[in-house]
């Protein structure tokens, strides 16, 4: 069984997914503040997008708001300069390490160089490959799997069952995407007369997404009824390429996205988007809950599940003031 070696030592030995991670003092840290600055390493995959923004904002404004020093690096969309990115914020050394992976199995060397430095690693937003307790300390992410399901059944139920769809899928080899489309297959699998009629990778591009729509619809335009998007930033995407068909996106195809990123927000508003699963890209409060236990000695959740929500139609005014 391997020891995370850290500043504050974990007591590995997990019992399962919903485990405990113990913690406990090796040696008194500073506490943020003080005389001793506690230095939080954010590798970030991207800030591209505003999800990501975000997100980035988040954990950067509640480490402040919380006495930490935040060092932030952006990969750009590139798994290799991640796991460069990684491996100079611990050379930096770094007190604790936040990570959202862009891939589920690139990111092995990173979390390596972290384990062998001693620094606990939180991951965030997408999972990686190994065990909480030995390789990171927790991950805190959206249930991903639930949220395919979420819009798998807004599509039956809002086409009555019966429905050609088009799947635009996220980055591959991103736990992500993997969730959603499994989720999402589960959902409409219970209703025979929804047709998969293409799934394809947008890579969770906006620009991206339009291209492949386009191709999509030159080739099966007449049989598309739903394009079901694992992001809000694809689903925009196929929202301008449906649009440049001369067809009325949301209307004549219904759109559904994945994260409830602003602008969806407000394409539902205005009819060009049916609906968005609400998946929180505010991850600084969980995130630095979790670096104070540790810094106090205190027993950490595994695997920290943020809620999310549908957003269509009906409920997008009251949700769209609950999240900005």
């Amino acid at each position: 069984m391997l020891i995370h070696r850290s500043r504050i030592g974990l007591l590995a030995g997990l019992a399962g997914a919903s485990a405990i991670v113990l913690a406990s003092l090796t040696g008194c840290s500073q506490q943020p503040g003080g005389d001793g600055e506690v230095v939080v390493g954010f590798a970030q995959q991207s800030n591209a997008v505003s999800y990501r923004i975000n997100q980035t904002e988040s954990i950067k404004s509640e480490g402040k708001d919380r006495g930490y020093r935040v060092v932030v690096t952006d990969a750009q969309d590139d798994t290799a300069k991640q796991v460069s990115d990684v491996e100079d914020l611990v050379s930096q050394g770094v007190d604790y390490l936040v990570l959202s992976p862009r891939e589920f199995d690139g990111l092995a060397a990173g979390l390596l160089a972290a384990k062998d430095a001693g620094i606990p690693v939180i991951l965030v937003d997408r999972e990686a490959e190994g065990v909480a307790g030995e390789d990171f300390v927790t991950y805190i992410g959206s249930d991903y799997v639930w949220e395919g399901e979420q819009a798998g059944k807004w599509v039956v139920d809002n086409t009555g069952g019966e429905a050609g769809v088009v799947e635009l899928t996220g980055t591959p080899g991103a736990s992500s995407a993997r969730d959603r489309s499994s989720g999402f297959h589960a959902a409409v699998e219970k209703a025979p007369g929804i047709k998969i009629i293409a799934s394809q990778t947008a890579e969770f591009s906006r620009a991206e997404a339009q291209k492949v729509m386009d191709n999509l619809l030159a080739a099966n335009r007449d049989s598309i009824d739903v394009v079901y998007a694992h992001n809000d930033e694809m689903a925009l995407g196929a929202a301008l390429a449906i649009q440049a068909a001369g067809l009325k996106p949301g209307v004549d195809i219904k759109i559904v996205g994945i994260d409830g990123q602003k602008d969806a927000f407000e394409a539902i508003r205005d009819g060009s988007m049916s609906a968005t699963v609400f998946s929180s890209p505010y991850y600084g409060p969980s995130v630095f809950d979790v670096i104070d236990d540790l810094e106090a000695g205190k027993d950490v959740e595994s695997k920290i599940v943020l809620d999310g929500y549908v957003v269509d139609a009906t409920n997008v005014g009251e949700k769209f003031s609950e999240a900005y």
